[in-house]
């Protein structure tokens, strides 16, 4: 199908488009990469009369080390993560995650930014966002304000992203030497959405875990922070019994929509299952 007409904007400063965003209201859409809003406006789910373009605010790009954090720009796309040396080297979790999204070709125009603000619980970003504890910055007419990720998240499509704001940057702290990961993503077929995924960022103290992150993907309305299974793992050793508690307490705080994908039970097994796979990963990875 075609959208409806909508008038379209092109701001090349952040200050541009947040006046831009304040004059037209809710008739107007931020717009990204595009791949969440434009199949929407296709099938008239969404029919904004204005779309503020952002791809041309070379502020809302860029990746860089401040203060101990990684600090991505919003606009900063898949492929421009994956390319970045400081990413791979320094947060190999969102590297790992970054390469598990759709195809090349969506990669090249997604944006990180637009993945998180869109508050879909199938996305990719929310879960490792969880796990690597990150800040997000949005910016408004009245400033700057930064806003956890653990909480960012309100329910299906829902953030605390205020309709006058722009999401500009998001700042991950820099985990600490020998720190294990691991993005496991179960999926149908490349450029699918997941059908259970789960993100770990763990650390150990000989052979038990000192400190460890869980995060679900496409599990609930939001992605979730498995707080119980991590509680439950401080002080263990990563072994058949604690992973096996592990993966039973994250499937305790799943509550999977049914789709083509699979049936609630089918979801919320295969979430125990990547949280399992994970945690080994992320275990093997871990030289502290």
């Amino acid at each position: 199908m075609i959208p409806p007409a909508f008038d379209y904007h092109a701001p090349r400063s952040l200050g541009e488009a947040l006046s831009l965003l304040s004059d037209l209201g809710s008739e107007a859409k931020l717009l990204a990469g595009g791949h969440s809003l434009l199949p929407m406006m296709k099938l008239r789910f969404a029919q904004p009369a204005h779309l503020i373009d952002l791809t041309r605010i070379a502020d809302l790009r860029g990746i860089r080390e401040e203060g101990g954090n990684l600090v991505i720009g919003a606009m900063t796309t898949e492929a421009e993560l994956l390319a970045s040396a400081v990413v791979r080297g320094k947060v190999p979790l969102l590297a790992e995650g970054a390469a598990s999204i759709a195809d090349p070709q969506v990669r090249y125009k997604g944006t990180i930014g637009g993945d998180i603000s869109h508050g879909d619980p199938g996305n990719d970003h929310p879960a490792l966002m969880l796990a690597l504890d990150a800040t997000f910055v949005l910016t408004g007419p009245k400033g700057k304000r930064s806003v956890k990720a653990d909480g960012y998240f309100l329910g299906l499509y829902a953030t605390q992203l205020a309709p006058e704001e722009i999401l500009t940057e998001i700042r991950i702290p820099i985990p600490v030497a020998g720190s294990g990961w691991s993005y496991q993503k179960l999926k149908r077929k490349t450029g699918d959405f997941a059908t259970a995924a789960t993100a770990v960022l763990l650390q150990m103290k000989s052979t038990s875990v000192a400190r460890v992150a869980i995060a679900l993907t496409n599990a609930g309305p939001t992605a979730l922070r498995a707080k119980a299974a991590e509680a439950a793992l401080l002080g263990k050793p990563i072994n058949e019994a604690s992973l096996q508690d592990a993966a039973r307490l994250a499937m305790s705080i799943c509550a999977p929509t049914p789709d083509q994908r699979g049936d609630a039970a089918y979801k919320t097994a295969m979430c125990g299952e990547m949280t399992r796979r994970a945690l080994q990963a992320a275990a093997a990875r871990a030289t502290g």
